[in-house]
């Protein structure tokens, strides 16, 4: 039975409604396939709003944008992009946040594209890349090396390197992650959304409804079930909204990404670790509470669980995360340890901005290995700040983003 003030929907909100589609180089249709889709995903915002459930955004992600895009030369991308741009500037759009995502570079030319592209057009030219393992479970050293230099470009040609917000390398992860720029679409497979929700909100409140436990198994056994109950009552509500659902335009339901995705607007990862008795984030314990976390998000039912389900730990996306960094709490090896019980990766970490790309492909690597040894999606997204050492305060103006200390890359 979970407690009434758990069922507070301000608790639990929906970060994304993510639909994923189709685009061909027929440029006619585009306004109108990408119109359906905001059009659907700005209707249920709507719905889910009008049953408590506040909705930050809508998110559009394509299949790879070699196979639409006019990709021949900078001038012609350059050309392609603003009339997609100008599509997503349309009076027909929905009157909420729209990210979009051009899906992913598949060669590397298309990543070499990639740093002028995000310069450019930003937060509607999210993009990842997909890399591989040869035969010995190697991951493909060359793709990530043209990776990281798409990386050390970004970071070059975009004011504080923030443009690296807008691009990921992914190892051993599937299609139809609802969060950024995680996220892709293959043309063979059908048009269909996803959810993605931001709930460390609920984890906390779960957390400090508990009465003090001096066992330590017992309080983890007890933390886990209040955790895993109060997040399966709203996506039971959430599934519930969705299904029952009417649109013309709506597609298949791909699932939900159970992470809780934290960000500037909610309460900190942070605040979890310490209420599991973790005295800061980065101390013995913590790889524990981490695997306790993820078995939470695992443990959930009803729908396809996609994307991560897993815990995110986004260094400058969580305000708890950024502020230890200026207490050396942690490292990136330390956030490594961590993805091996979880997942995200290393996200959104800020690294010094003179580390080589042959570096920044080391630890890519590293991460690769992890990803495919143990079965799991991982991404990496590393900020290079220009003119910055281990130690300075970054000075991002996103919205997105918080600032912390710059970490060094081992």
């Amino acid at each position: 039975m979970v407690k009434e003030n758990l069922k507070n929907k301000d608790l639990c909100k929906i970060r994304t409604i993510t639909s994923f589609l189709t685009l061909t180089s027929d440029k006619s249709q585009w306004e109108e396939t990408i119109c359906k889709a905001a059009s659907f995903g700005g209707a249920l915002a709507k719905e889910f709003n009008a049953q408590g459930y506040h909705v930050q955004s809508i998110r559009i992600v394509t299949n790879a944008f070699g196979e639409y895009l006019d990709t021949s030369s900078y001038h012609a991308i350059m050309k392609d992009m603003h009339i997609l741009s100008e599509v997503l500037k349309s009076p027909l759009m929905p009157a909420i946040r729209i990210r979009f995502a051009i899906g992913e570079a598949k060669t590397k030319e298309e990543i070499a594209m990639l740093p002028e592209l995000i310069k450019a057009y930003g937060d509607i030219c999210n993009a990842c890349v997909n890399v591989d393992i040869d035969e010995l479970s190697v991951v493909d050293r060359d793709l990530t090396l043209s990776c990281a230099e798409a990386v050390v470009e970004i970071g070059k040609i975009t004011p504080r390197g923030e443009g690296n917000f807008n691009f990921t390398i992914n190892y051993n992860c599937k299609p139809h992650i609802p969060y950024f720029p995680a996220s892709y679409h293959n043309s063979h497979d059908e048009n269909c959304f996803a959810l993605g929700l931001e709930t460390p909100d609920l984890l906390v409140e779960a957390l400090k409804s508990l009465k003090e436990e001096k066992n330590h198994n017992l309080k983890m056994q007890k933390s886990y079930a209040i955790m895993r109950d109060s997040l399966q009552y709203h996506i039971n509500t959430i599934l519930g909204i969705t299904h029952a659902y009417e649109h013309p335009y709506k597609t298949k339901f791909a699932g939900i990404d159970t992470s809780a995705a934290p960000s500037k607007n909610c309460a900190s990862m942070v605040d979890v670790y310490k209420l599991l008795g973790v005295p800061y984030f980065g101390a013995s314990g913590t790889l524990e509470a981490s695997a306790i976390l993820t078995k939470v998000f695992k443990a959930q039912k009803g729908c396809d669980l996609i994307g991560f389900s897993g815990l995110m730990l986004a260094v400058v996306e969580d305000e708890g995360l950024a502020d230890a960094t200026t207490r050396n709490e942690f490292d990136i090896r330390a956030l490594l340890q961590y993805s091996a019980v979880c997942g995200i990766g290393l996200d959104t970490v800020p690294i010094e901005g003179d580390t080589s790309a042959q570096k920044i492909a080391d630890i890519c690597a590293d991460t690769g290995t992890l990803a495919f040894r143990l079965n799991k999606p991982l991404t990496v997204r590393l900020f290079p700040v220009p003119n910055l050492k281990e130690g300075d305060m970054t000075q991002f103006e996103s919205d997105d983003l918080c600032n912390s200390l710059v970490l060094r890359v081992p």
